[in-house]
């Protein structure tokens, strides 16, 4: 009996360790070496690309592994189009993380925006309730747009970057996919950008770009074709990441400085050094926040790394003509050319610091939310992986 009970009890501790081992937070980690492809061995284990299904869907997004490493933030003082706001160059580390490809798509995007629909028939009907107790796994989503032919004029294909969405709607999307999967995905801060973009880059560009060559890695004012481009249609950088340079410029969780770096070359002479990832300004205002990459709409300069595109809501959100304006969309450009990319660090991040990857500080963004739920003109949404199962049983 003692032998059967041990061999039973070994059983089910083996289980228990296989189920470890396959468990979300290791989604993107294998024990063997690849055979091939890219990989980052870190810990005994090998990061390595994986694709990512929206659960409910078969729509799928694909992640990419970038190593750590020591890279330097900022404009070098040769680049003849260096501006202030991005001196001085200050030196930081980065730890390893996932990285997405390519821009989010309108394809994984309009999943998103469904969302409004289904949360709004789950209040008529009183299911899935959000109250105090469970507010903190709960999105809003984002309301129907208020002019379509605005924001689709140039496309709105499933390839196509998903373009015109505040920060707030970017991180709120970032929310509701880590729920649903489990893996914390979220917005980058404007220094793990830099450092995904630049590959290693000392440069303006990453590894290989030039004046000269840069059309064939970016969309950008000179070679557009009066449409959003697909992404992942030029050249990709060393990391594997697409259209890092041009497409549509992409969201970065921090807080604009006129000042450029200067804050931040302040902190590391007390500290010493700091990983990317907390050398940010949590945005304690809607804006301005920084907007890095360019966008197929913009001159190569602007293309730079080190560039930095601070958000404006009060021109971006100028003809929008409801009051309080939109805290999902923009209504004018250069929105039209602004979307975001998704970012997972491989060490997960406490609860505080995901907050404030996911959630909003400041209070401009708080009151137009607020004031849009009050008004049934928005809602909060529940959001676990029972939601696709749900959504289902509405029939949508």
């Amino acid at each position: 009996m003692l032998c059967l009970f041990s061999r039973l009890l070994l059983s089910v501790l083996f289980v228990m360790a296989a189920n470890e081992m396959l468990g979300e937070e290791l989604t993107g980690v294998q024990h063997a070496k690849p055979i091939s492809g890219p990989f980052v061995e870190i810990d005994g284990k090998y990061m390595v690309p994986y694709k990512q299904r929206i659960p409910g869907t078969d729509i799928e997004f694909e992640m990419v592994p970038l190593p750590g490493g020591v890279f330097l933030f900022g404009a070098d003082e040769q680049d003849p189009f260096k501006k202030q706001d991005e001196l001085p160059q200050v030196k930081l580390k980065t730890a390893p993380m996932w990285v997405g490809k390519t821009e989010v798509t309108w394809r994984e995007y309009r999943e998103y925006m469904k969302l409004y629909a289904v949360f709004k028939e789950f209040e008529a009907i009183g299911k899935r309730k959000v109250d105090p107790d469970n507010l903190s796994d709960a999105i809003t989503a984002p309301t129907e747009l208020y002019e379509p032919t605005f924001t689709f004029e140039y496309g709105e294909e499933t390839d196509q970057p998903a373009v015109t969405m505040t920060q707030y709607a970017a991180q709120q999307y970032t929310k509701w996919l880590s729920l649903l999967t489990g893996n914390q995905y979220r917005l980058p801060t404007e220094a793990e950008w830099e450092y995904s973009c630049g590959a290693g880059s000392k440069g303006p560009y990453h590894p290989g770009v030039t004046f000269d060559n840069l059309k064939e890695f970016a969309w950008y004012m000179e070679n557009n074709s009066e449409q959003l481009p697909k992404v992942a249609t030029k050249l990709g950088n060393p990391f594997g990441l697409y259209d890092m340079h041009g497409g549509v410029a992409e969201w970065t969780i921090t807080q604009y400085t006129a000042d450029g770096h200067h804050w931040l070359a302040k902190r590391l002479t007390v500290e010493g050094e700091l990983q990317a990832v907390d050398a940010t300004l949590w945005p304690t205002q809607s804006y301005p926040c920084v907007v890095k990459g360019g966008s197929w709409e913009m001159a190569p300069v602007d293309l730079r790394r080190s560039a930095r595109l601070p958000s404006d809501d009060e021109a971006w959100k100028s003809e929008d003509p409801n009051f309080p304006r939109s805290p999902w969309w923009y209504t004018s450009d250069p929105s039209r050319g602004v979307g975001f990319r998704v970012f997972r660090s491989y060490a997960k991040l406490g609860t505080e610091t995901m907050k404030k990857f996911w959630e909003t500080s400041a209070a401009t963004t708080i009151n137009e939310v607020e004031t849009r739920v009050l008004g049934g003109r928005g809602g909060y949404g529940l959001v676990d992986p029972s939601l696709p199962s749900a959504i289902r049983d509405l029939g949508k």
